[in-house]
Protein backbone atom coordinates (compact mmCIF):
# COMPACT_ATOMS: atom_id res chain seq x y z
CA UNK A 1 0.00 0.00 0.00
CA UNK A 2 1.30 3.42 -0.98
CA UNK A 3 0.42 6.04 1.64
CA UNK A 4 1.11 9.73 1.07
CA UNK A 5 1.37 11.73 4.30
CA UNK A 6 1.07 15.51 4.14
CA UNK A 7 2.44 17.44 7.11
CA UNK A 8 4.43 14.42 8.26
CA UNK A 9 7.09 16.55 9.95
CA UNK A 10 4.60 18.29 12.26
CA UNK A 11 3.56 17.32 15.77
CA UNK A 12 0.85 14.80 14.89
CA UNK A 13 2.30 14.01 11.48
CA UNK A 14 5.55 12.62 12.89
CA UNK A 15 3.69 10.16 15.10
CA UNK A 16 1.30 9.20 12.32
CA UNK A 17 4.08 8.60 9.77
CA UNK A 18 6.05 6.49 12.23
CA UNK A 19 3.00 4.33 12.94
CA UNK A 20 2.15 3.88 9.28
CA UNK A 21 5.74 2.92 8.37
CA UNK A 22 5.40 -0.07 10.69
CA UNK A 23 2.49 -1.46 8.67
CA UNK A 24 3.45 -4.61 6.74
CA UNK A 25 3.80 -3.83 3.06
CA UNK A 26 3.31 -0.09 3.53
CA UNK A 27 5.32 2.38 1.45
CA UNK A 28 4.96 5.74 3.20
CA UNK A 29 5.75 8.83 1.15
CA UNK A 30 6.19 12.29 2.64
CA UNK A 31 4.80 15.45 1.07
CA UNK A 32 5.50 18.92 2.39
CA UNK A 33 7.54 22.07 2.19
CA UNK A 34 10.78 20.64 3.55
CA UNK A 35 13.53 19.74 1.12
CA UNK A 36 13.70 16.24 2.63
CA UNK A 37 10.12 15.45 1.56
CA UNK A 38 9.58 12.95 -1.23
CA UNK A 39 7.21 15.40 -2.92
CA UNK A 40 7.15 19.20 -2.66
CA UNK A 41 3.69 20.31 -1.57
CA UNK A 42 2.44 23.58 -0.08
CA UNK A 43 -1.31 23.32 0.54
CA UNK A 44 -1.54 26.98 1.45
CA UNK A 45 -0.38 28.15 -1.98
CA UNK A 46 -0.25 25.34 -4.56
CA UNK A 47 -2.78 25.43 -7.39
CA UNK A 48 -5.03 22.36 -7.72
CA UNK A 49 -3.56 21.44 -11.10
CA UNK A 50 -0.01 21.47 -9.73
CA UNK A 51 -1.02 19.32 -6.77
CA UNK A 52 -2.86 16.96 -9.13
CA UNK A 53 0.40 16.39 -11.00
CA UNK A 54 2.15 15.57 -7.73
CA UNK A 55 -0.58 13.12 -6.75
CA UNK A 56 -0.41 11.43 -10.14
CA UNK A 57 3.33 10.92 -9.67
CA UNK A 58 2.88 9.59 -6.11
CA UNK A 59 0.05 7.22 -7.14
CA UNK A 60 -1.19 6.77 -3.55
CA UNK A 61 -3.68 4.21 -2.32
CA UNK A 62 -4.34 6.46 0.67
CA UNK A 63 -3.60 10.07 1.56
CA UNK A 64 -3.33 11.30 5.15
CA UNK A 65 -3.54 15.05 5.66
CA UNK A 66 -1.83 16.03 8.90
CA UNK A 67 -0.96 19.51 7.62
CA UNK A 68 -2.45 22.29 9.71
CA UNK A 69 -1.76 25.50 11.59
CA UNK A 70 -2.76 25.94 15.25
CA UNK A 71 -1.28 29.41 15.62
CA UNK A 72 -0.81 32.49 13.49
CA UNK A 73 -2.97 35.25 12.07
CA UNK A 74 -6.37 34.65 10.53
CA UNK A 75 -4.99 34.56 6.99
CA UNK A 76 -2.47 31.86 7.88
CA UNK A 77 -5.11 29.79 9.67
CA UNK A 78 -7.46 30.05 6.69
CA UNK A 79 -4.80 29.28 4.08
CA UNK A 80 -3.60 26.09 5.74
CA UNK A 81 -6.72 24.79 7.49
CA UNK A 82 -9.46 25.79 5.02
CA UNK A 83 -7.90 26.35 1.60
CA UNK A 84 -5.48 23.44 1.98
CA UNK A 85 -8.09 20.66 2.31
CA UNK A 86 -10.20 22.20 -0.46
CA UNK A 87 -7.25 22.23 -2.89
CA UNK A 88 -6.29 18.71 -1.85
CA UNK A 89 -9.80 17.38 -2.53
CA UNK A 90 -9.92 19.05 -5.93
CA UNK A 91 -6.56 17.53 -6.87
CA UNK A 92 -7.58 14.08 -5.60
CA UNK A 93 -10.72 14.12 -7.72
CA UNK A 94 -8.54 14.81 -10.74
CA UNK A 95 -5.54 12.55 -10.14
CA UNK A 96 -6.39 9.87 -7.54
CA UNK A 97 -10.17 9.64 -7.18
CA UNK A 98 -10.12 6.14 -5.64
CA UNK A 99 -7.55 6.89 -2.93
CA UNK A 100 -8.84 7.05 0.61
CA UNK A 101 -8.38 10.45 2.25
CA UNK A 102 -7.93 10.63 6.02
CA UNK A 103 -8.02 14.26 7.14
CA UNK A 104 -7.24 15.43 10.68
CA UNK A 105 -9.87 17.85 11.93
CA UNK A 106 -10.27 19.38 15.38
CA UNK A 107 -12.74 19.27 18.25
CA UNK A 108 -12.48 23.08 18.18
CA UNK A 109 -14.98 22.86 15.31
CA UNK A 110 -17.71 22.12 17.86
CA UNK A 111 -17.21 25.28 19.88
CA UNK A 112 -18.48 25.49 23.48
CA UNK A 113 -19.91 22.27 24.87
CA UNK A 114 -22.71 21.76 27.37
CA UNK A 115 -21.16 20.58 30.66
CA UNK A 116 -21.74 16.88 31.15
CA UNK A 117 -22.85 16.25 27.53
CA UNK A 118 -20.15 14.78 25.24
CA UNK A 119 -20.52 16.01 21.67
CA UNK A 120 -21.32 13.38 19.06
CA UNK A 121 -20.54 13.81 15.39
CA UNK A 122 -24.10 15.01 14.70
CA UNK A 123 -23.82 17.84 17.25
CA UNK A 124 -23.98 21.35 15.76
CA UNK A 125 -20.59 22.75 14.83
CA UNK A 126 -20.41 26.28 16.26
CA UNK A 127 -16.75 27.35 16.39
CA UNK A 128 -16.05 30.60 18.20
CA UNK A 129 -12.44 31.18 17.13
CA UNK A 130 -10.76 31.74 13.73
CA UNK A 131 -8.90 28.46 14.26
CA UNK A 132 -12.08 26.47 14.86
CA UNK A 133 -13.86 28.16 11.95
CA UNK A 134 -10.97 27.44 9.56
CA UNK A 135 -10.82 23.80 10.64
CA UNK A 136 -14.57 23.47 10.13
CA UNK A 137 -14.24 24.90 6.63
CA UNK A 138 -11.61 22.27 5.91
CA UNK A 139 -13.90 19.53 7.22
CA UNK A 140 -16.75 20.74 5.02
CA UNK A 141 -14.45 20.72 2.00
CA UNK A 142 -13.60 17.07 2.68
CA UNK A 143 -17.08 15.81 3.54
CA UNK A 144 -18.63 17.45 0.45
CA UNK A 145 -15.96 16.29 -2.00
CA UNK A 146 -17.57 12.99 -3.08
CA UNK A 147 -14.39 11.08 -2.23
CA UNK A 148 -13.65 8.01 -0.12
CA UNK A 149 -12.81 10.28 2.79
CA UNK A 150 -13.09 10.54 6.55
CA UNK A 151 -12.35 13.43 8.92
CA UNK A 152 -10.91 12.43 12.28
CA UNK A 153 -11.99 15.20 14.62
CA UNK A 154 -9.13 15.15 17.13
CA UNK A 155 -9.42 16.44 20.69
CA UNK A 156 -6.50 18.01 22.57
CA UNK A 157 -3.48 15.82 21.73
CA UNK A 158 -0.80 15.27 24.36
CA UNK A 159 2.54 13.54 23.96
CA UNK A 160 6.16 13.88 22.86
CA UNK A 161 6.81 16.91 20.70
CA UNK A 162 3.78 18.90 21.89
CA UNK A 163 4.18 22.42 20.45
CA UNK A 164 4.57 25.44 22.67
CA UNK A 165 1.30 26.75 21.23
CA UNK A 166 -0.41 24.12 23.41
CA UNK A 167 -0.52 24.31 27.20
CA UNK A 168 1.26 20.95 27.73
CA UNK A 169 4.03 21.91 25.31
CA UNK A 170 4.46 25.38 26.76
CA UNK A 171 4.47 24.09 30.33
CA UNK A 172 7.03 21.39 29.50
CA UNK A 173 9.27 24.07 27.98
CA UNK A 174 8.95 26.14 31.17
CA UNK A 175 9.47 23.23 33.56
CA UNK A 176 12.76 22.05 32.10
CA UNK A 177 14.81 25.15 33.01
CA UNK A 178 12.91 25.58 36.30
CA UNK A 179 14.29 22.31 37.64
CA UNK A 180 13.48 21.55 41.28
CA UNK A 181 13.99 25.07 42.60
CA UNK A 182 11.39 25.48 45.39
CA UNK A 183 11.36 29.22 44.76
CA UNK A 184 10.46 28.94 41.09
CA UNK A 185 7.16 30.46 39.97
CA UNK A 186 5.60 29.58 36.62
CA UNK A 187 2.88 31.97 35.52
CA UNK A 188 0.16 30.41 33.39
CA UNK A 189 -3.21 31.47 32.10
CA UNK A 190 -6.61 30.54 33.51
CA UNK A 191 -6.61 26.77 34.10
CA UNK A 192 -10.28 26.34 35.04
CA UNK A 193 -11.52 25.12 31.65
CA UNK A 194 -12.30 21.46 30.95
CA UNK A 195 -10.80 19.78 27.89
CA UNK A 196 -10.85 16.34 26.31
CA UNK A 197 -7.23 15.18 26.00
CA UNK A 198 -5.96 12.28 23.90
CA UNK A 199 -2.55 10.63 23.69
CA UNK A 200 -0.84 11.19 20.33
CA UNK A 201 -0.17 7.44 20.16
CA UNK A 202 -3.91 6.85 20.24
CA UNK A 203 -4.38 9.42 17.47
CA UNK A 204 -1.85 7.61 15.28
CA UNK A 205 -3.60 4.29 15.94
CA UNK A 206 -6.88 5.84 14.82
CA UNK A 207 -5.26 7.05 11.60
CA UNK A 208 -3.86 3.58 10.96
CA UNK A 209 -7.32 2.08 11.41
CA UNK A 210 -8.90 4.69 9.14
CA UNK A 211 -6.34 3.97 6.42
CA UNK A 212 -6.65 0.18 6.58
CA UNK A 213 -10.36 -0.39 7.32
CA UNK A 214 -11.78 -1.59 4.00
CA UNK A 215 -15.43 -0.68 4.58
CA UNK A 216 -16.76 2.80 3.79
CA UNK A 217 -16.43 5.07 6.80
CA UNK A 218 -18.67 7.80 8.22
CA UNK A 219 -17.72 11.29 7.05
CA UNK A 220 -16.61 12.42 10.54
CA UNK A 221 -15.35 10.45 13.55
CA UNK A 222 -14.37 11.87 16.94
CA UNK A 223 -10.93 10.81 18.16
CA UNK A 224 -10.39 11.86 21.73
CA UNK A 225 -10.12 10.62 25.29
CA UNK A 226 -13.88 10.78 25.82
CA UNK A 227 -13.54 12.52 29.19
CA UNK A 228 -13.55 16.20 30.15
CA UNK A 229 -10.60 16.97 32.41
CA UNK A 230 -9.83 20.26 34.20
CA UNK A 231 -6.83 21.84 32.49
CA UNK A 232 -5.49 22.49 35.99
CA UNK A 233 -5.05 18.71 36.45
CA UNK A 234 -2.91 18.56 33.32
CA UNK A 235 -0.65 21.35 34.56
CA UNK A 236 -0.20 19.82 38.00
CA UNK A 237 0.23 16.32 36.57
CA UNK A 238 3.03 17.43 34.27
CA UNK A 239 4.66 19.38 37.12
CA UNK A 240 4.56 16.19 39.20
CA UNK A 241 6.33 14.20 36.50
CA UNK A 242 8.94 16.95 36.28
CA UNK A 243 9.57 16.86 40.04
CA UNK A 244 8.73 20.57 40.14
CA UNK A 245 8.79 21.94 43.70
CA UNK A 246 7.89 25.54 42.94
CA UNK A 247 4.52 27.20 42.39
CA UNK A 248 2.16 27.30 39.42
CA UNK A 249 0.46 30.68 39.34
CA UNK A 250 -2.71 31.18 37.35
CA UNK A 251 -3.44 34.52 35.70
CA UNK A 252 -6.54 35.79 33.96
CA UNK A 253 -6.90 35.26 30.22
CA UNK A 254 -5.85 32.07 28.44
CA UNK A 255 -5.13 31.05 24.90
CA UNK A 256 -6.95 33.12 22.29
CA UNK A 257 -7.66 29.85 20.51
CA UNK A 258 -9.42 28.20 23.47
CA UNK A 259 -10.40 30.88 26.01
CA UNK A 260 -14.05 31.26 24.82
CA UNK A 261 -14.72 27.54 25.42
CA UNK A 262 -14.99 26.55 29.08
CA UNK A 263 -16.04 22.90 28.65
CA UNK A 264 -15.47 20.45 25.84
CA UNK A 265 -15.76 16.70 25.53
CA UNK A 266 -16.30 14.34 22.59
CA UNK A 267 -18.33 11.16 22.31
CA UNK A 268 -16.00 8.53 20.78
CA UNK A 269 -18.49 5.66 20.51
CA UNK A 270 -18.81 6.02 16.71
CA UNK A 271 -15.06 5.44 16.29
CA UNK A 272 -15.39 2.29 18.37
CA UNK A 273 -18.12 1.00 16.06
CA UNK A 274 -16.53 2.02 12.76
CA UNK A 275 -12.82 1.52 13.46
CA UNK A 276 -12.76 -0.74 16.50
CA UNK A 277 -10.85 2.11 18.13
CA UNK A 278 -10.82 3.33 21.70
CA UNK A 279 -8.14 5.30 23.55
CA UNK A 280 -5.83 2.97 25.44
CA UNK A 281 -3.39 5.43 27.00
CA UNK A 282 -4.35 7.42 30.08
CA UNK A 283 -3.74 11.14 30.36
CA UNK A 284 -1.07 10.46 32.97
CA UNK A 285 0.73 8.14 30.54
CA UNK A 286 0.60 10.85 27.90
CA UNK A 287 2.05 13.42 30.29
CA UNK A 288 4.80 11.00 31.37
CA UNK A 289 5.74 10.40 27.72
CA UNK A 290 5.75 14.14 27.02
CA UNK A 291 8.05 14.84 29.94
CA UNK A 292 10.37 11.93 29.13
CA UNK A 293 10.81 13.30 25.59
CA UNK A 294 11.35 16.82 26.94
CA UNK A 295 14.31 15.68 29.04
CA UNK A 296 15.97 13.61 26.30
CA UNK A 297 19.34 15.05 25.21
CA UNK A 298 19.23 16.97 21.95
CA UNK A 299 21.28 15.04 19.34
Amino acid sequence: MRILVLGGTGYLGRHVAERLRALPGAHVLAAGRRTTADFAVDLAHDRPERLAGTLAAAAPDAVVNCAGATAGDTVTLAEVNARGPAVLCAALREAAPTARLVHLGSAAEYGPGAPGVPAGESAPACPVTPYGAAKLAGTLAVTSAALDAVVLRVGNPVGPGAPVASLPGRLAALLRPAGQDPGAVLRLGDLSAHRDFVDVRDVSRAVESAVTTPAPLPPVLNISGGTAVPVREVAHGLARHAGFRGRLEETTGGSARSAPVSWQCSDVSAAARSLGWRPVHSLDEALAALWAATTEPVP
